[in-house]
Protein backbone atom coordinates (compact mmCIF):
# COMPACT_ATOMS: atom_id res chain seq x y z
CA UNK A 1 0.00 0.00 0.00
CA UNK A 2 1.55 3.55 -1.38
CA UNK A 3 1.15 6.43 0.74
CA UNK A 4 0.38 9.46 -0.48
CA UNK A 5 4.07 11.42 -0.14
CA UNK A 6 1.97 14.73 0.80
CA UNK A 7 0.47 12.96 4.09
CA UNK A 8 3.63 11.51 5.13
CA UNK A 9 5.58 14.76 4.98
CA UNK A 10 1.94 16.48 6.45
CA UNK A 11 3.09 13.41 8.95
CA UNK A 12 6.60 14.51 10.00
CA UNK A 13 5.80 18.25 10.36
CA UNK A 14 2.84 16.99 12.90
CA UNK A 15 5.93 14.94 14.44
CA UNK A 16 7.90 18.18 14.26
CA UNK A 17 5.58 20.24 16.21
CA UNK A 18 4.84 17.47 18.95
CA UNK A 19 8.62 16.70 19.53
CA UNK A 20 9.86 20.41 20.22
CA UNK A 21 6.34 21.43 21.20
CA UNK A 22 6.64 18.84 24.43
CA UNK A 23 10.06 20.06 25.15
CA UNK A 24 8.49 23.55 25.62
CA UNK A 25 5.38 22.29 27.79
CA UNK A 26 7.68 20.77 30.02
CA UNK A 27 9.82 24.16 30.25
CA UNK A 28 6.38 26.34 30.27
CA UNK A 29 6.44 27.09 33.75
CA UNK A 30 3.41 28.24 35.64
CA UNK A 31 2.22 31.83 36.90
CA UNK A 32 3.54 34.92 35.68
CA UNK A 33 6.59 33.34 34.66
CA UNK A 34 4.45 31.01 32.41
CA UNK A 35 5.46 31.22 28.73
CA UNK A 36 2.40 31.51 25.98
CA UNK A 37 2.81 28.61 23.82
CA UNK A 38 2.97 25.05 24.46
CA UNK A 39 2.59 21.78 22.95
CA UNK A 40 -0.55 22.71 21.17
CA UNK A 41 0.95 25.76 20.34
CA UNK A 42 3.76 24.47 18.61
CA UNK A 43 2.36 22.09 16.71
CA UNK A 44 -0.37 23.91 14.98
CA UNK A 45 2.18 26.23 14.04
CA UNK A 46 4.38 23.59 12.47
CA UNK A 47 0.97 22.10 10.68
CA UNK A 48 0.30 25.77 9.75
CA UNK A 49 3.86 26.00 8.57
CA UNK A 50 3.16 22.96 5.99
CA UNK A 51 -0.13 23.92 4.76
CA UNK A 52 0.89 27.42 3.41
CA UNK A 53 3.87 26.32 1.32
CA UNK A 54 1.74 23.39 0.20
CA UNK A 55 -1.53 25.85 -0.65
CA UNK A 56 0.15 29.00 -1.55
CA UNK A 57 3.96 28.99 -1.63
CA UNK A 58 6.31 31.55 -0.39
CA UNK A 59 3.73 34.07 -0.94
CA UNK A 60 1.47 32.40 1.69
CA UNK A 61 3.99 31.22 3.93
CA UNK A 62 5.60 34.72 4.31
CA UNK A 63 2.23 36.26 4.99
CA UNK A 64 1.66 33.11 7.73
CA UNK A 65 5.04 34.20 9.32
CA UNK A 66 4.11 37.49 9.42
CA UNK A 67 0.83 36.46 11.47
CA UNK A 68 2.66 34.63 14.06
CA UNK A 69 5.90 36.80 14.55
CA UNK A 70 3.19 39.71 15.27
CA UNK A 71 1.25 37.18 17.96
CA UNK A 72 4.76 35.99 19.49
CA UNK A 73 5.49 39.53 20.12
CA UNK A 74 2.01 40.47 21.42
CA UNK A 75 2.36 37.30 23.48
CA UNK A 76 5.62 38.06 24.83
CA UNK A 77 5.11 42.20 25.59
CA UNK A 78 1.77 40.77 27.79
CA UNK A 79 3.25 37.52 29.81
CA UNK A 80 6.74 37.64 30.05
CA UNK A 81 8.08 40.76 31.62
CA UNK A 82 9.87 39.55 34.38
CA UNK A 83 11.10 37.30 31.88
CA UNK A 84 13.54 38.97 28.82
CA UNK A 85 14.37 35.32 27.32
CA UNK A 86 13.48 35.22 23.91
CA UNK A 87 13.97 31.29 23.81
CA UNK A 88 10.06 30.14 23.19
CA UNK A 89 9.01 33.02 20.88
CA UNK A 90 12.34 32.27 18.61
CA UNK A 91 11.78 28.46 18.49
CA UNK A 92 8.04 28.98 17.42
CA UNK A 93 8.74 30.91 14.70
CA UNK A 94 11.57 28.04 14.16
CA UNK A 95 9.17 25.56 14.11
CA UNK A 96 6.85 27.38 11.70
CA UNK A 97 9.78 27.35 9.39
CA UNK A 98 10.72 23.57 9.81
CA UNK A 99 7.46 22.37 9.26
CA UNK A 100 6.92 23.87 5.63
CA UNK A 101 10.41 22.66 4.99
CA UNK A 102 9.24 18.94 5.73
CA UNK A 103 7.20 19.24 3.08
CA UNK A 104 10.27 19.94 0.83
CA UNK A 105 12.75 17.86 2.21
CA UNK A 106 11.30 16.18 5.40
CA UNK A 107 14.56 13.94 6.26
CA UNK A 108 15.95 17.57 6.81
CA UNK A 109 13.63 19.13 8.57
CA UNK A 110 12.95 16.13 10.91
CA UNK A 111 16.91 16.46 11.56
CA UNK A 112 16.94 19.89 12.51
CA UNK A 113 13.89 19.36 14.83
CA UNK A 114 15.56 16.48 16.99
CA UNK A 115 18.97 18.58 17.62
CA UNK A 116 17.03 22.00 18.03
CA UNK A 117 14.86 19.59 20.61
CA UNK A 118 18.44 18.48 22.06
CA UNK A 119 20.00 21.93 21.84
CA UNK A 120 16.68 22.70 23.88
CA UNK A 121 16.57 20.25 26.38
CA UNK A 122 20.42 21.08 27.30
CA UNK A 123 19.92 24.88 28.65
CA UNK A 124 21.01 23.96 32.25
CA UNK A 125 24.18 22.26 30.86
CA UNK A 126 25.06 24.61 28.15
CA UNK A 127 24.59 27.28 30.59
CA UNK A 128 26.86 25.62 33.38
CA UNK A 129 29.25 25.13 30.43
CA UNK A 130 29.53 28.72 29.17
CA UNK A 131 29.02 30.84 32.68
CA UNK A 132 31.55 28.72 34.98
CA UNK A 133 33.24 26.07 33.32
CA UNK A 134 34.64 28.72 30.25
CA UNK A 135 36.51 31.42 31.08
CA UNK A 136 36.95 34.77 29.12
CA UNK A 137 40.59 33.89 27.50
CA UNK A 138 38.91 30.36 25.86
CA UNK A 139 36.07 32.19 24.50
CA UNK A 140 38.35 34.68 23.37
CA UNK A 141 40.27 31.61 21.82
CA UNK A 142 37.17 29.88 20.77
CA UNK A 143 36.48 33.19 18.58
CA UNK A 144 39.98 34.00 17.02
CA UNK A 145 39.92 30.36 15.87
CA UNK A 146 36.60 30.45 14.61
CA UNK A 147 37.93 33.45 12.71
CA UNK A 148 40.95 31.92 11.37
CA UNK A 149 38.89 28.75 10.09
CA UNK A 150 35.93 30.34 8.61
CA UNK A 151 37.10 33.69 7.58
CA UNK A 152 40.44 33.85 6.70
CA UNK A 153 41.15 30.49 4.86
CA UNK A 154 38.31 29.78 2.54
CA UNK A 155 39.65 33.59 0.94
CA UNK A 156 43.08 32.09 0.49
CA UNK A 157 44.52 30.87 -2.72
CA UNK A 158 45.31 27.52 -2.83
CA UNK A 159 47.69 27.92 -5.46
CA UNK A 160 51.59 28.13 -5.77
CA UNK A 161 52.89 31.70 -6.08
CA UNK A 162 56.15 33.52 -5.27
CA UNK A 163 59.67 33.06 -6.27
CA UNK A 164 60.54 29.63 -7.64
CA UNK A 165 56.35 28.99 -7.09
CA UNK A 166 57.74 28.11 -3.38
CA UNK A 167 54.55 29.42 -1.13
CA UNK A 168 51.10 28.20 -1.08
CA UNK A 169 49.13 30.61 0.96
CA UNK A 170 46.51 27.91 1.80
CA UNK A 171 48.33 25.33 3.03
CA UNK A 172 50.86 27.82 5.23
CA UNK A 173 47.45 28.82 6.98
CA UNK A 174 46.00 25.89 7.36
CA UNK A 175 49.07 24.72 9.33
CA UNK A 176 48.32 27.72 11.56
CA UNK A 177 44.84 26.36 11.65
CA UNK A 178 46.03 22.50 12.43
CA UNK A 179 48.17 23.53 15.41
CA UNK A 180 45.52 25.66 17.15
CA UNK A 181 43.16 22.89 16.50
CA UNK A 182 45.72 20.33 18.26
CA UNK A 183 46.69 22.80 20.58
CA UNK A 184 42.99 23.17 21.95
CA UNK A 185 42.10 19.39 21.45
CA UNK A 186 45.03 18.92 23.84
CA UNK A 187 43.82 21.74 26.36
CA UNK A 188 40.63 19.79 25.97
CA UNK A 189 42.06 16.48 27.31
CA UNK A 190 44.16 18.58 29.89
CA UNK A 191 41.52 20.08 31.45
CA UNK A 192 39.61 16.57 31.36
CA UNK A 193 41.60 14.02 32.01
CA UNK A 194 44.39 15.86 33.50
CA UNK A 195 48.12 16.62 31.95
CA UNK A 196 49.43 12.86 33.28
CA UNK A 197 46.82 10.84 30.98
CA UNK A 198 45.29 13.74 28.73
CA UNK A 199 48.68 15.13 26.63
CA UNK A 200 49.57 11.31 26.34
CA UNK A 201 46.26 10.79 24.63
CA UNK A 202 45.98 14.00 22.63
CA UNK A 203 49.32 13.34 21.26
CA UNK A 204 49.22 10.23 19.98
CA UNK A 205 45.47 10.66 18.02
CA UNK A 206 46.59 14.35 16.89
CA UNK A 207 49.78 12.58 15.12
CA UNK A 208 47.13 11.15 12.52
CA UNK A 209 46.26 14.43 11.94
CA UNK A 210 49.86 16.36 11.53
CA UNK A 211 52.93 14.82 13.91
CA UNK A 212 54.67 17.55 13.08
CA UNK A 213 52.23 20.14 13.90
CA UNK A 214 51.22 17.77 16.86
CA UNK A 215 55.17 18.13 18.10
CA UNK A 216 54.86 21.68 18.02
CA UNK A 217 51.54 22.13 19.34
CA UNK A 218 53.15 20.15 22.32
CA UNK A 219 56.08 22.09 22.38
CA UNK A 220 54.13 25.57 22.62
CA UNK A 221 52.29 23.79 25.29
CA UNK A 222 55.59 23.27 27.43
CA UNK A 223 56.80 26.57 26.83
CA UNK A 224 53.53 28.24 28.69
CA UNK A 225 53.48 25.50 31.80
CA UNK A 226 56.89 23.56 32.37
CA UNK A 227 55.35 21.81 34.89
CA UNK A 228 53.62 19.58 32.33
CA UNK A 229 56.54 18.83 30.06
CA UNK A 230 57.20 15.65 30.17
CA UNK A 231 53.00 14.78 29.48
CA UNK A 232 53.93 17.35 26.62
CA UNK A 233 57.13 15.49 25.51
CA UNK A 234 54.98 12.46 25.73
CA UNK A 235 52.60 13.32 23.63
CA UNK A 236 55.05 14.66 20.95
CA UNK A 237 56.83 11.44 21.08
CA UNK A 238 53.40 9.41 20.64
CA UNK A 239 52.77 11.60 17.79
CA UNK A 240 55.31 9.53 15.79
CA UNK A 241 53.39 6.61 16.25
CA UNK A 242 50.36 7.32 14.15
CA UNK A 243 53.11 8.61 11.89
CA UNK A 244 54.45 4.64 10.78
CA UNK A 245 50.59 3.78 11.13
CA UNK A 246 49.50 6.27 8.42
CA UNK A 247 52.86 5.12 6.52
CA UNK A 248 51.70 1.06 6.77
CA UNK A 249 47.92 2.73 5.69
CA UNK A 250 48.93 4.79 2.37
CA UNK A 251 51.72 2.59 1.11
CA UNK A 252 49.78 -0.64 1.27
CA UNK A 253 46.41 0.89 -0.46
CA UNK A 254 49.26 2.44 -3.24
CA UNK A 255 51.20 -0.64 -3.45
CA UNK A 256 50.73 -3.87 -1.34
CA UNK A 257 54.60 -4.66 -2.98
CA UNK A 258 56.52 -1.47 -1.67
CA UNK A 259 54.57 -2.06 1.82
CA UNK A 260 56.15 -5.65 1.77
CA UNK A 261 59.30 -3.94 1.68
CA UNK A 262 58.79 -1.49 3.99
CA UNK A 263 56.72 -3.08 6.53
CA UNK A 264 60.04 -3.97 8.85
CA UNK A 265 61.36 -0.45 8.96
CA UNK A 266 57.91 0.95 9.58
CA UNK A 267 57.45 -1.68 12.23
CA UNK A 268 60.62 -1.10 13.60
CA UNK A 269 59.92 2.86 13.64
CA UNK A 270 56.47 2.83 15.47
CA UNK A 271 58.06 0.34 18.42
CA UNK A 272 60.71 2.54 19.20
CA UNK A 273 58.47 5.74 18.66
CA UNK A 274 56.06 3.48 20.85
CA UNK A 275 58.49 2.36 23.29
CA UNK A 276 60.49 6.53 23.51
CA UNK A 277 56.90 8.30 23.85
CA UNK A 278 56.03 5.43 26.88
CA UNK A 279 59.07 5.87 28.86
CA UNK A 280 58.13 9.83 29.21
CA UNK A 281 54.37 8.92 29.74
CA UNK A 282 55.47 6.71 32.74
CA UNK A 283 57.42 9.35 34.30
CA UNK A 284 54.43 11.79 33.42
CA UNK A 285 52.31 9.29 35.41
CA UNK A 286 54.76 9.29 38.46
CA UNK A 287 54.99 13.20 38.59
CA UNK A 288 52.78 14.84 41.17
CA UNK A 289 50.83 17.56 39.30
CA UNK A 290 48.16 19.93 40.07
CA UNK A 291 44.86 17.30 40.39
CA UNK A 292 42.85 20.14 38.89
CA UNK A 293 44.42 21.56 35.89
CA UNK A 294 43.74 25.45 35.86
CA UNK A 295 42.22 27.07 32.92
CA UNK A 296 44.70 29.06 30.24
CA UNK A 297 45.23 29.52 27.04
CA UNK A 298 43.79 26.75 24.79
CA UNK A 299 46.92 28.07 22.11
CA UNK A 300 48.87 30.37 21.55
CA UNK A 301 48.35 31.94 18.20
CA UNK A 302 52.10 33.74 17.88
CA UNK A 303 53.49 30.31 17.97
CA UNK A 304 51.22 29.12 15.19
CA UNK A 305 52.33 32.00 12.92
CA UNK A 306 55.82 30.92 14.00
CA UNK A 307 55.27 27.53 12.98
CA UNK A 308 53.69 28.55 9.80
CA UNK A 309 56.81 30.79 8.94
CA UNK A 310 59.39 27.66 9.93
CA UNK A 311 57.13 25.74 7.10
CA UNK A 312 57.30 28.76 4.57
CA UNK A 313 60.93 28.60 5.01
CA UNK A 314 61.45 25.07 4.52
CA UNK A 315 59.14 24.86 1.34
CA UNK A 316 61.14 28.06 0.30
CA UNK A 317 64.35 25.85 0.76
CA UNK A 318 62.63 22.62 -0.73
CA UNK A 319 62.35 24.76 -3.84
CA UNK A 320 65.69 26.06 -4.20
CA UNK A 321 67.07 23.19 -4.02
CA UNK A 322 64.80 21.22 -6.76
CA UNK A 323 65.61 23.82 -9.07
CA UNK A 324 69.37 24.00 -8.78
CA UNK A 325 69.68 19.97 -8.32
CA UNK A 326 66.75 18.75 -10.29
CA UNK A 327 63.76 16.59 -9.45
CA UNK A 328 64.95 13.64 -11.86
CA UNK A 329 66.51 11.46 -9.13
CA UNK A 330 64.39 9.56 -7.27
CA UNK A 331 66.36 9.85 -3.89
CA UNK A 332 66.66 13.28 -3.61
CA UNK A 333 62.75 14.64 -4.99
CA UNK A 334 61.30 11.98 -2.43
CA UNK A 335 63.72 13.43 0.50
CA UNK A 336 62.61 16.81 -0.86
CA UNK A 337 59.16 15.86 -0.67
CA UNK A 338 59.53 14.85 2.50
CA UNK A 339 60.55 18.19 4.21
CA UNK A 340 56.86 18.96 3.86
CA UNK A 341 55.00 15.67 3.87
CA UNK A 342 56.64 11.78 4.66
CA UNK A 343 53.23 10.36 3.38
CA UNK A 344 53.11 12.70 0.25
CA UNK A 345 56.97 11.27 -0.46
CA UNK A 346 56.22 7.60 0.41
CA UNK A 347 52.74 7.69 -2.18
CA UNK A 348 54.79 9.36 -5.09
CA UNK A 349 57.49 6.42 -4.86
CA UNK A 350 54.67 3.90 -4.40
CA UNK A 351 53.16 4.95 -7.00
CA UNK A 352 56.02 4.35 -9.25
CA UNK A 353 56.30 0.57 -7.97
CA UNK A 354 52.51 0.24 -9.27
CA UNK A 355 52.68 1.35 -12.36
CA UNK A 356 56.05 -0.87 -12.51
CA UNK A 357 58.55 2.41 -13.62
CA UNK A 358 60.44 0.89 -9.86
CA UNK A 359 61.01 -2.35 -8.27
CA UNK A 360 59.65 -2.74 -4.29
CA UNK A 361 63.45 -2.74 -3.44
CA UNK A 362 64.72 0.27 -4.96
CA UNK A 363 61.91 1.97 -3.41
CA UNK A 364 63.01 1.65 0.22
CA UNK A 365 66.01 3.80 -0.01
CA UNK A 366 63.80 7.15 -1.15
CA UNK A 367 60.91 6.46 1.31
CA UNK A 368 63.43 6.94 4.52
CA UNK A 369 65.39 9.24 3.03
CA UNK A 370 61.63 11.40 3.26
CA UNK A 371 60.95 9.99 6.13
CA UNK A 372 64.24 11.47 7.14
CA UNK A 373 63.95 14.42 6.12
CA UNK A 374 60.99 14.51 7.45
CA UNK A 375 62.14 14.47 10.64
CA UNK A 376 64.36 17.23 10.65
CA UNK A 377 61.14 18.94 10.21
CA UNK A 378 60.10 17.81 13.15
CA UNK A 379 63.33 19.03 14.86
CA UNK A 380 62.73 22.22 13.77
CA UNK A 381 59.33 22.43 15.01
CA UNK A 382 60.41 21.16 18.11
CA UNK A 383 63.36 23.66 18.99
CA UNK A 384 60.87 26.54 17.96
CA UNK A 385 57.91 25.82 20.14
CA UNK A 386 59.09 24.05 22.88
CA UNK A 387 62.75 25.58 23.54
CA UNK A 388 65.82 23.67 24.23
CA UNK A 389 64.73 21.81 27.51
CA UNK A 390 61.65 20.91 25.26
CA UNK A 391 64.16 20.04 21.87
CA UNK A 392 66.79 18.00 24.33
CA UNK A 393 64.24 15.63 25.11
CA UNK A 394 61.87 15.78 22.17
CA UNK A 395 65.08 15.02 18.90
CA UNK A 396 66.71 12.33 20.54
CA UNK A 397 63.41 9.90 20.00
CA UNK A 398 63.50 11.56 17.02
CA UNK A 399 66.64 10.87 15.62
CA UNK A 400 66.18 7.23 17.37
CA UNK A 401 62.89 6.11 15.30
CA UNK A 402 64.82 7.34 12.00
CA UNK A 403 67.53 4.87 13.17
CA UNK A 404 65.66 2.24 13.38
CA UNK A 405 63.76 2.61 10.37
CA UNK A 406 67.55 3.04 8.58
CA UNK A 407 68.49 -0.62 10.53
CA UNK A 408 66.89 -3.03 7.91
CA UNK A 409 69.52 -1.55 5.24
CA UNK A 410 72.51 -1.80 7.53
CA UNK A 411 71.46 -5.06 8.44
Amino acid sequence: MNVDPVIMNLATALGIGLLIGGEREHRKGQGTLQTAAGIRTFTLASLAGAISITVGGELVLAITMIGVMALTALAYWRTNEDDPGLTTEVSLVLVLLLGSLSMRQPELAAGLAVATTVLLASRGTLHNFTQKVLTKTEIRDALVFASATLVILPLLPNRSMGPYDAFNLYKIWLVVVLVMAISAFGYIALRSLGARFGLPIAGLASGFISSTATIGAMGARAAQSPHIRTAAIAGAALSTVATFVQMIAVVGTTSIETLHTLLIPFVYAGIAAAAYGGVFTFLAMREKTESEPQPGRAFDFTKALLFAAALSFIMFASAVLREHFGGTGVIIAAALAGIVDAHAAAISVASLVATGKMSAADALIPILAGISTNTISKMIFAVASGGSSFALRVVPGLILVVLAAWAKVFE
